[in-house]
């Protein structure tokens, strides 16, 4: 019944308005302000937002710089250049 559907959550996100999008992002920061890793949020930025172009403005426009530098500093380091790609 799902074959080939791909990643399901993404399918969804791409029917969503651009104000939803923001607005689950915006919940997503609080969310990484909350105990969410680093890699969580640069990952399901990207999927919500539909590139990581867009995940990158609206991480942005939601987190201070100083919290992004410290976002990206204390990333593990599998995760740290997709996170400083996406923060910084």
């Amino acid at each position: 019944m799902l074959e080939g559907s791909g990643d399901l959550g993404a399918a969804l996100f791409k029917t969503w308005t651009e104000k939803e999008r923001i607005n689950e992002i915006a919940k997503l920061v609080s969310g990484f302000r909350n105990g969410v890793p680093v890699g969580i949020l640069c990952k399901m930025a990207e999927t919500i937002a539909g590139n990581r172009k867009l995940a990158k403005k609206y991480l942005k426009k939601y987190m201070t710089e100083a919290e992004r530098i410290a976002a990206v500093e204390s990333a593990p380091d599998a995760v740290r250049p997709i996170a400083k790609t996406m923060l910084i």
